[in-house]
């Protein structure tokens, strides 16, 4: 429930006031509620009559008065006593307007954090001056840890109850400021207060006169706030393009930053650059000036360009990354725990894509918090993920951008979590903005209706004459014949052409596997079957091959033993490194890297052709790649 005040943003002299969001957490009995109730009171924030009122109705009820009962009658659960739900209140101090968030516990503030609208630029840590810090207000300060929160007050409540102790003071400070600045949290201030007498919240009074410090209102007034979304780069989501006359309005909302006629943009992941010709309002007129951050507006272009619903509009010298790999901070809602392997939609902004969770890390209990973690996700649970994701999307890390920095996690038409992208793939290399990648004219699903299979990149590793070229030949020959378009990448093959300018380095053998891995993902993209084989012998390229096709990848191994490769040497591999000719490669296999997580893994020795091809086919209709209509198919034939 927010408590709606009045959001003036400007001074009386027309300077503009910052504007902090401020998350006020601790034990349920630490008298959080009777801070923030004294907070209004001290900066001047209720409304007329209200504090005389309630007096007047504990007086009648025969109750002492409460501070908390403020903020009890500004929610609809005072009879209930306890507080259920986040709730936003808005005060002025003397610089700043201050948006307070108080929520009720470390599991529904951490789901509020990560799945709502807002989020904290600091915090108020409160503990009872008595209890001291208990393992609650630990969890607590590991909780701001995980969503980042860098700037803390702590407040020190109940000094009245150790007859304001500065002993007392001194030790539940220095054990906080530990506890925090161990999780790379440097508390702003530390403060003795009695909320309910009003010492040390907005003034010092001679029972705390031992303390130097800032009141709570100062330490409020110093905190600071994030930049305004109109100083950040410009990001606009695209969600609709309208036809009028011979107009094409592309419309959304400007979530950061600014725009106006004439400024250059890129539309991301494409990277397609125009100038905006026009900004539109409705019913279809010009706007004049720069239009900022809050506004829903629709701009035409310079040149005909395809755009769709997800792009993201931004400036050419501050886009955002385009990426199928991000790393998120979750909080988990299904009931089904989130394990790796998973696959999910992920919505970003307007645009959504299906994904695979690649790696689950720091799943914790926020009941626990700091507890053996996890490698899987419980509901109500919180932990960091790796996603692969389908499509490219725009995105930001949440610390450069909170509007374009949180996803949402679907699983079977249901929300099932949200969090915070804490890195795009730092390895993706960006698009120069004078290179505009030309899409086909053929979408995926048009090919994959003619073929009857998805887009793959079949990677065949294993020993120099373990059968590698024979399977992706019999492979390429098998899908052919059903109707499908495989294409063969042999290794040997693109040495002596595309590659004939590398080496065999470790980095030239680098390069080798990721040309290869470019190659056959765009074939991938464009509906075909990539059919690579190629000894690869280090797991470290093979994954970087994996990361490049991303959820398209599908690694067989060919697990030939190294006397029988030996024996076969049809295109004298072994002598070659016995030669040299493969570095740091011997004939006895002992510095190939095999797979430990391949999709297959196939003897050719203990196989015959025809059935290693069966068991490929098999994974790749188990795996999504070959459709029903031609496993049946190649199950007659």
């Amino acid at each position: 429930m927010n408590m709606m005040l009045p959001r003036t943003t400007s001074t009386p002299n027309g300077t503009t006031r910052a504007q902090v969001r401020i998350v006020i957490v601790g034990h349920v009995d630490h008298g959080k509620s009777t801070l923030v109730g004294r907070l209004l009171h001290e900066t001047g924030s209720l409304p007329d009559g209200k504090l005389e009122m309630l007096k007047e109705v504990s007086a009648r009820r025969g109750m002492p008065f409460e501070w908390s009962f403020l903020l009890d009658a500004l929610q609809t659960e005072r009879d209930q006593g306890i507080t259920i739900d986040t709730t936003q209140i808005r005060f002025r101090t003397k610089s700043r307007d201050v948006v307070l968030i108080d929520a009720p516990g470390h599991a529904e503030f951490l789901r509020n954090m990560i799945t709502g609208a807002s989020q904290a630029d600091a915090a108020v840590l409160i503990i009872d001056a008595l209890e001291g810090v208990r393992d609650q207000t630990r969890r607590h300060g590991y909780l701001l840890h995980l969503l980042g929160v860098k700037q803390v007050a702590v407040v020190v409540n109940k000094m009245d109850r150790v007859d304001f102790s500065a002993a007392r003071f001194k030790d539940i400070s220095d054990e906080i400021t530990s506890h925090l600045t161990g999780l790379g949290v440097t508390p702003s201030a530390v403060i003795p207060i009695s909320a309910r007498d009003g010492d040390g919240v907005a003034e010092r009074t001679p029972r705390i006169g031992w303390y130097n410090g800032p009141t709570v209102v100062e330490a409020l007034d110093a905190l600071e706030p994030a930049r305004p979304l109109e100083q950040l780069a410009l990001r606009l989501p695209v969600q609709a393009i309208y036809k009028f006359d011979d107009r094409r309005i592309v419309a959304g909302r400007i979530e950061s930053g600014s725009l106006s006629a004439g400024d250059e943009i890129v539309i991301m992941p494409s990277a397609k650059i125009a100038k905006i010709k026009t900004v539109e309002s409705w019913p279809l007129t010009p706007v004049r000036g720069r239009q900022s951050a809050g506004r829903s507006v629709g701009i035409t272009l310079d040149r005909e360009l395809f755009l769709e619903r997800g792009d993201v509009i931004s400036h050419v010298d501050a886009a955002p990354r385009d990426t199928r790999r991000i790393r998120a901070r979750i909080f988990w809602l299904h009931d089904k725990p989130l394990i790796s392997g998973a696959s999910i939609l992920v919505r970003l902004g307007t645009k959504e894509s299906r994904a695979t969770v690649v790696a689950i890390e720091k799943a914790v209990d926020p009941g626990e918090l700091s507890s053996v973690e996890t490698q899987a996700i419980a509901r109500n649970h919180v932990g960091e993920i790796d996603i692969s994701l389908a499509h490219p999307l725009a995105a930001d890390p949440y610390t450069d951008n909170p509007r374009t920095g949180r996803l949402v996690i679907e699983v079977n038409g249901r929300i099932a979590g949200g969090g915070l992208v804490l890195s795009v793939d730092a390895g993706q290399r960006a698009i120069p903005v004078d290179i505009v990648p030309v899409e086909s004219a053929l979408r995926p699903d048009e090919r994959s209706a003619r073929y009857r299979h998805a887009g793959a990149v079949v990677w065949l590793t294993g020993l120099p004459a373990s059968g590698k070229s024979t399977l992706a030949r019999a492979l390429e020959r098998r899908l052919f014949g059903q109707g499908g378009s495989p294409v063969l990448l042999d290794g040997d093959t693109l040495r002596a052409g595309l590659n004939g300018d590398l080496g065999f380095s470790a980095e030239d053998r680098a390069e080798n596997i990721r040309r290869l891995a470019e190659v056959a993902t765009h074939l991938a993209r464009n509906g075909h079957i990539a059919i690579v084989a190629a000894v690869s012998p280090s797991a470290e390229d093979r994954a970087a091959a994996r990361r490049i096709a991303d959820t398209a990848f599908r690694e067989v191994y060919v697990a030939t033993p190294a006397e029988v490769c030996e024996s076969r040497d049809p295109k004298g591999h072994y002598a070659k490194a016995r030669a040299g000719g493969l570095a740091n490669f011997t004939g006895t296999g002992k510095d190939y890297q095999p797979p430990t997580g391949s999709e297959l893994t196939i003897d050719t020795s203990a196989r015959s052709v025809s059935d290693a091809i069966d068991d490929i086919e098999r994974m790749l209709a188990k795996t999504g790649i070959l459709f029903d209509e031609l496993v049946d198919l190649a199950a007659n034939i």
